[in-house]
């Protein structure tokens, strides 16, 4: 360990590279639960592209494996350090270096965090759109290597769609530029699509071009009531065939609107079985809000609430906020990330509802209804062993329930640690075979962020 931190220090000055291990261990692991995390050997904090440089040529030489990270708020194990390895924190390359609406893009850091870039764009008349349920202390850096989501999927797309053009450090330390500042773009094969999402195995980001989009007005929001998943479900698939874009559609089921409501007095019904919660940022959202809510009567809601103003809208809004912290007052929570069609969202809840009642757990399930995007949050005892079994089993069930409906293991939190034997999975042994070549070309020594996704 220390030739590894002479070596490094020669291109670090000395408070960028850290070995105590109170301080790394702090570092070893992102938000995940049931995800294994080794110790480092060092943890470094570089401030430049040549600092990264030197890390990565120094890592290529010692053959020592480099686990990238950025807040670590990441709930797939997708940051967690392996033994002896170099912790790489980028938060502190955390500079917005150009903010552009002329041709509407922003060049950022990867440390950078979501929240600040928005307000940043937000002062120009623009948006950066994702916005995960970290944005505010969540970076970018972490969103590109996870290809992150958020609330505003449904109208506004992921991260993937709004990353033009990268800078990245290769695992020998080349430097890496793919991509574009332009509106549109399409020499060469697209490597920018490609390490969107690669969660840090390929290359470390080292700088970002992202696209901005003008500000959307203030949106105006719906709370229905459904007296069953199934009627939830039936409305959202009314919504969308009928073709409107609601900027947000979110879903709670009764054991989420139950937690809130003990959390937050929300005052919501007991009867109530599923939460639908439909905004629109459009020209006339009134008027969507109405069109919609009769949808929603129709389907079979037993209480119809619109908003009449912004600050109503946040109201109303705040009970999904708050479905995640409700449910961590219940115990450990273990939160999956299965997307379906949205044509098969009343059976993913469904069959989610049969795996709590067999596995005798409570699961809440939050999601993003208007992408199919599926939160089941598992909770149970972390000092139960049996509980604890039950609650992985309870896990892998809901990942094979949302591959026999045609879904994804993933919908924006990344394979990591924690998905990886799913991938191999989905994926096929051709798809897998390929995507290891992939991964073979970009890192032949297997240095970048080892064991995770494949």
């Amino acid at each position: 360990m220390s030739d590894l931190t002479d070596r490094l220090l020669r291109g670090l000055p000395g408070a960028a590279v850290v070995v105590d291990p109170e301080v790394t261990a702090a570092y070893r692991h992102d938000m995940a639960g049931f995800c294994e995390a080794g110790e480092p050997a060092v943890l470094v904090f570089p401030e430049t592209v040549e600092q990264v440089q030197h890390v990565l040529r120094t890592a290529t030489e010692l053959r020592v494996p480099v686990v990238p990270q950025g807040a670590r708020t990441g709930l797939s194990g997708g940051a967690n350090a392996v033994d002896d390895c170099i912790v790489l924190s980028m938060v502190k390359m955390n500079r917005i270096l150009e903010l552009d609406p002329v041709n509407r893009i922003a060049v950022v850091q990867p440390g950078v965090v979501n929240a600040e870039l928005s307000r940043a764009a937000a002062e120009y008349g623009l948006a950066y759109p994702p916005d995960p349920s970290s944005w505010e202390s969540c970076t970018i850096g972490g969103n590109i290597g996870t290809g992150a989501g958020g609330l505003c999927c449904v109208k506004y797309g992921v991260t993937s769609e709004y990353v033009l053009g990268l800078d990245v450090v290769l695992a020998d330390g080349r430097l890496l530029t793919t991509g574009r500042r332009t509106a549109k773009g399409v020499a060469g094969y697209d490597l920018t699509r490609l390490l969107v999402g690669s969660e840090g195995t390929l290359g470390v980001v080292v700088q970002a071009v992202l696209a901005l989009r003008p500000a959307p007005a203030p949106q105006l929001a719906l709370a229905a009531e459904f007296p069953s998943t199934d009627a939830a479900c039936a409305a959202v698939c009314e919504v969308m065939a009928k073709g409107f874009t609601p900027s947000l559609m979110e879903l709670m089921d009764a054991t989420v609107v139950r937690a809130v409501n003990e959390m937050a007095q929300m005052g919501l019904p007991a009867s109530t079985r599923a939460l639908l919660l439909v905004a629109f940022d459009g020209k006339d959202p009134a008027a969507e809000l109405a069109a919609v809510g009769e949808l929603c009567r129709a389907a079979g809601a037993s209480e119809v609430v619109p908003a009449e103003d912004r600050a109503e809208s946040e109201l109303l809004l705040q009970a999904r906020r708050l479905s995640l912290p409700a449910l961590d007052r219940l115990g450990t929570t273990m939160i999956d990330d299965v997307a379906v069609p949205r044509s098969r969202l009343a059976e993913m809840l469904r069959g989610v509802a049969g795996i709590a009642a067999r596995q005798g757990l409570v699961i809440g399930v939050v999601c993003h209804a208007g992408d199919g995007n599926t939160h089941p949050t598992v909770v149970f005892d972390a000092a139960d062993p049996d509980e604890s079994a039950r609650a992985r089993q309870s896990f892998d069930e809901i990942m094979t329930l949302g591959l026999e409906l045609g879904g994804t293991i993933t919908g924006e939190h990344g394979v990591g640690l924690l998905k990886r034997e799913w991938l191999a999975r989905e994926l096929g042994p051709v798809g897998l075979d390929l995507q290891r070549r992939v991964k073979e070309v970009f890192d032949p020594l297997g240095i970048l962020n080892p064991g995770k996704t494949l």
